[in-house]
């Protein structure tokens, strides 16, 4: 009896302790154009923990799979705004903005309508 007490004492706590290492999230990063879902999901991929990272052109939602344990979703976006991108949490500083490619500057409305104008072009073919 004091056996299968103990057994079911340790299955219990065993359980307890168990958790899903793996969270899934999406945020929204804001760019512009294939370059910026190069850089975006570089950025979040070399974050200690990110297992995945996928970042939508047309939508900004970047779907990620991370190890809660090693990461957080606060450090993720500051990952993202070091390398110039913005998120709904953190603003990338002028410096970091200014280090991304000219065609990617998403802040820009004459560089957004540019790219608003690929899209319908690609649309079309």
């Amino acid at each position: 009896m004091k056996q299968l007490i103990l057994m079911f004492t340790l299955l219990i706590g065993t359980a307890t302790f168990a958790q899903s290492k793996n969270a899934k999230a999406s945020m929204e990063v804001d760019g512009v154009c294939m370059m910026c879902k190069e850089r975006i999901e570089k950025a979040a991929i070399r974050t200690k923990g990110v297992k995945s990272a996928v970042w939508n052109v047309d939508t900004h939602e970047l779907k990620l799979i991370y190890d809660e344990r090693k990461t957080d979703l606060k450090t993720i976006s500051q990952k993202l705004a070091d390398v110039g991108h913005d998120t709904k949490d953190i603003k990338a500083t002028d410096e970091a903005y200014n280090s991304v490619h000219p065609c990617c500057k998403y802040r820009d409305k004459d560089v957004v309508k540019d790219h608003e104008g690929e899209k319908k072009s690609d649309k079309k073919n």
